[in-house]
């Protein structure tokens, strides 16, 4: 019977596709092992206040800080420019390896692109695609490199990271072999290290799995997974971490010129020794003195650049990746949907995000400059790609937009590249550059390679810099602030001890770990029977009023955007709700920093300027809705904002 199936040549090849798929699911489903062992440990402790540590001071950072260029033991090994995702992870590679660390960073920790990422932790799977019929080995290496440190990723800081299925859902039946092989591949190349098989589901299941689908020839779905996190806290989780290895890490200190020593009689130039600085909020100038200069400003890195030498050739393409945020209904809370074919050929995400729905994101050049504004036309574009998708039932309407933001991807420009090819060609990969004056620059890259990526930064730097006493990297072990005593259950302890509301300590919980103790000794009790404590800075969404006191004391929160786009994530969730809460905010920052009534009122007014740029202004007409009816003796309503809640209602 054997040799009668093997005479014909079809059935070789589906014994032989069946033999694969077997071998490909036992070599997958065994290498999870490793990483089903790491996420399920069983919450058998008593959860309990971890030993209390409070950051340095800014005030006292400044003062290390200055003290770099008085005091010849006190200079630093290495000056780390830019407070980004990059630059984190530079300092706390290098602050883990024992050696004397500064951070500086112009605006705010996570203030551009690292705060307005796709949030997704993954290796790419368009970038897999293009691998594959480009025949690209640079591609190919992004996406296994990326695969590699997404295991790592979720380790790291299990708390603010979680694995997340994602649906291909598919409308022709030669494209289900296609998808599926192709997240298969994506599968084979993480390895020992994936996190979860990609599988196969039925028309019913897609149906069941994500009911607000287009169901219309409706096929099937493929369902992978990346991991997903919350960017900002991420990249505030890095800056604690590597303060407490003892790196100086001060936020709204721009660098103004960069020190060099006289050129020798040579034609070499210069080397560098240091920075001249300056405090953006006090206007007080210093210098700070160090061995070795790290520049990883992303998309700012040509302007790092031209302080060392302004007739540099520019090395970055900024590309504007646009997002937008739905209310919750729009998608299921457990499963994403990515659409890998989109009108003009651009991907498209459609995910669950901290109780709300984001999508996007586009893929354009752009100019480099700070709070970049999504387009209306890309807010429209991302509109119309998400109605393909969508059963007729819900309306898509650019009234239940609730946020809209532009980041700016800092892509390496290929210097041999053809003009006129946009952004969507260019690698996500990094590169690293020393130049003559000793200036190292790490640019390009993504949010899951920022660890890889700094550890061949840190490596670098310590050869050229003759740094022998650093140890080994050690990254890939260091769990972040708020990891250690964090478990999934710990949010019941948090309940039980402060009576907290359900939500609200899951929300605590899982933003900042075992940290979220001492947020809550912030909390001041509510005066109800119930919840005890947690005061809530809006009513639709978990934020409470001890979070804006433990940001100002524990994660140098300076202004009223630090903690309502950064340090909480509510201007990315609804812009208006961040509105509605932004004075008590101001009053809580106000008291806490004592601010003056002038220093709050600027403060209100630089909120409102920002709230622009994440599609606040819009006004009923844009929205397609109608105004409210007028009540006889009351004002009109103010047009340009417009109470919402989560439900529904945007910007």
């Amino acid at each position: 019977m054997l040799r009668s199936l093997l005479r014909r040549p079809r059935n070789v090849v589906i014994l032989a596709g069946t033999a694969g798929t077997g071998a490909t699911y036992f070599y997958i489903t065994r290498s999870n092992s490793a990483y089903t062992d790491l996420n399920a440990v069983e919450d058998t402790k008593r959860y309990s206040a971890p030993t209390p540590w409070t950051p340095p001071s800014r005030k006292e950072t400044l003062a290390r800080l200055k003290l770099s260029s008085q005091n010849k033991d006190e200079v630093f090994d290495l000056l780390v420019i830019g407070g980004g995702a990059t630059g984190a992870g530079v300092a706390l590679d290098a602050a883990s390896r024992g050696l004397k660390v500064a951070l500086l960073e112009k605006n705010d920790f996570s203030s551009g692109t690292s705060s307005k990422s796709t949030k997704l932790v993954h290796g790419g799977v368009r970038y897999l695609q293009k691998a594959i019929f480009e025949l690209d080995y640079e591609q190919y290496k992004l996406v296994r490199e990326a695969l590699h440190e997404r295991k790592t990723f979720l380790h790291t800081a299990p708390y603010l990271s979680i694995m997340q299925p994602i649906m291909l859902p598919v409308y022709k039946w030669w494209q289900l072999p296609y998808y599926y092989a192709g997240c298969k591949m994506y599968d084979l190349l993480a390895g020992h290290q994936n996190i979860s098989a990609s599988y196969l589901m039925s028309r019913s299941k897609a149906i069941e799995a994500f009911p607000m689908l287009q169901t219309k020839n409706l096929v099937g779905a493929v369902v992978y997974y990346d991991g997903m996190h919350n960017d900002a806290r991420m990249n505030l989780a890095l800056i604690l971490t590597a303060v407490k290895y003892g790196t100086a890490a001060a936020n709204y200190v721009e660098v103004t010129k960069l020190l060099k020593t006289a050129p020798p009689a040579t034609s070499e130039s210069g080397k560098l020794y240091g920075a001249s600085v300056r405090d953006t909020i006090s206007g007080e100038t210093w210098d700070v003195h160090a061995k070795g200069i790290i520049n990883a400003t992303g998309p700012f890195t040509d302007g790092i650049l031209s302080l060392d030498d302004p007739s540099h050739k520019p090395i970055v393409q900024a590309s504007a990746g646009v997002h937008i945020t739905f209310p919750n209904y729009y998608s299921p809370r457990n499963m994403g949907l990515l659409d890998p074919a989109t009108s003009d050929g651009r991907v498209i995400f459609f995910l669950p995000w901290q109780g709300n729905t984001i999508a996007g994101t586009t893929d354009s050049p752009a100019p480099v400059r700070r709070d970049p504004r999504p387009a209306e036309e890309d807010i429209a574009w991302i509109l119309e790609e998400v109605k393909r998708y969508l059963s007729p039932d819900i309306q898509v309407r650019r009234g239940d937009v609730l946020s809209a933001w532009s980041g700016l991807r800092p892509l390496v420009k290929n210097p041999n590249a053809a003009e006129g090819k946009g952004t969507q060609g260019l690698v996500r990969n990094h590169l690293i550059h020393v130049s003559p004056s000793g200036l190292v620059t790490i640019a390009g890259g993504k949010w899951t390679t920022y660890r890889a990526m700094a550890e061949e930064t840190v490596d670098e730097a310590v050869k050229l810099f003759g740094l022998a006493h650093a140890g080994p990297c050690r990254t890939k072990e260091v769990q972040l602030i708020g990891s250690k005593g964090w478990g999934k259950n710990m949010f019941i302890s948090l309940i039980q001890r402060y009576g907290l509301e359900t939500e609200v300590a899951q929300h605590l919980s899982d933003n900042y770990g075992d940290r979220a103790w001492t947020v809550c000794e912030y909390a001041e009790p509510t005066g109800e029977r119930w919840p005890h404590y947690g005061k809530r800075l809006a009513r639709s969404y978990p934020y409470i009023e001890a979070e804006v006191r433990y940001a100002v004391h524990n994660e140098y929160a300076m202004s009223a955007i630090d903690f309502l786009a950064r340090r909480s994530r509510l201007t990315f969730l609804n812009s208006n709700a961040a509105l509605d809460a932004l004075p008590r905010v101001v009053e809580i920052m106000g008291d806490e920093l004592g601010w003056s009534k002038a220093r709050r009122n600027k403060e209100i007014r630089d909120a409102e300027i920002f709230m622009e740029s994440m599609g606040v202004c819009a006004t009923l007409k844009d929205l397609a809705l109608s105004p409210p009816p007028s009540r006889k003796g009351t004002k009109r309503a103010d047009r340009r904002r417009i109470p919402v809640e989560k439900s529904g209602g945007g910007v």
